[in-house]
């Protein structure tokens, strides 16, 4: 293959299983990588920048794949576009070096998980965004994500039954907490690498100090222990919202 085509997609998760490719379930990959293989005329393996998993979207996802297609970069989101669903768009694509991965080129992924307050649900955001009927504690919230900012072992707020990894020492960067607009939370988080449901569960971690189940979040680091720490919150709330790369 000649070319290396990096694409940045967006996507509602609802309808898949996942970014992965599965035998028995529909797949954001699978799904562009259909289309890719009609539009290139060959079969093409198309690499993802993370694991995204069923019901979770995504604002910003970059993936990339070989070619010998002459299709100028620049054309491909419009014939793309053309073949995807509706809930799969391309926004752009660009030739790449040849050495370009998706996972292993990335230095910063961003997630950020969205929340409502409100005494009852809004049927316009399911799948959309987390329904809390709680009373919101944004001074509380902003100060437990802070916690777990800087270089620590991650061990806590992985899922159990995940697979094994050589290191569970992941850096954030950032977790802010912040209102978007009235009664609508987001809770955005940055990092050089996320284990499984580590986004979910430091969400669920923060949520819990909000409500005074949990009074240190970084002792809950220290100890390891899964069950110290808040519950992996619903899929649907989250969205990759950035893949960053040198």
């Amino acid at each position: 293959m000649t070319r290396n085509i990096a694409v940045t997609l967006r996507f509602d998760g609802t309808g898949y299983h996942g970014w992965q490719i599965q035998k028995n379930a529909v797949s954001v990959c699978g799904t562009v990588r259909d289309a890719l293989c009609g539009i290139c005329g060959h079969d093409v393996t198309l690499i993802g920048c993370g694991r995204t998993d069923a019901g979770v979207h995504a604002e910003r996802y970059t993936a990339n794949f070989r070619t010998d297609s002459r299709i100028p970069a620049e054309r491909l989101p419009f014939a793309l576009n053309a073949c995807l669903p509706s809930d799969i768009a391309a926004l752009d694509a660009r030739d790449v070096a040849m050495d370009f991965h998706s996972v292993f080129s990335c230095v910063k992924k961003e997630y950020t998980y969205r929340l409502y307050h409100s005494p009852h649900r809004d049927p316009l955001l399911k799948n959309r965004s987390l329904f809390y009927p709680q009373k919101p504690a944004p001074e509380v919230w902003s100060a437990a994500a802070q916690s777990f900012a800087g270089t620590h072992d991650f061990a806590a707020v992985r899922s159990q039954g995940s697979a094994e990894l050589k290191s569970t020492i992941r850096t954030v960067y950032y977790f802010d907490v912040y209102e978007e607009y009235e009664n609508h939370f987001a809770f955005r988080i940055a990092a050089n690498g996320f284990l499984y449901n580590m986004a979910r569960a430091m969400v669920g971690t923060v949520l819990y100090a909000g409500l005074g189940k949990i009074k240190d979040p970084l002792e809950v680091l220290r100890s390891g222990d899964r069950t110290a720490a808040g519950p992996t919150m619903p899929p649907y709330g989250l969205y990759m919202t950035g893949a960053e790369y040198n």
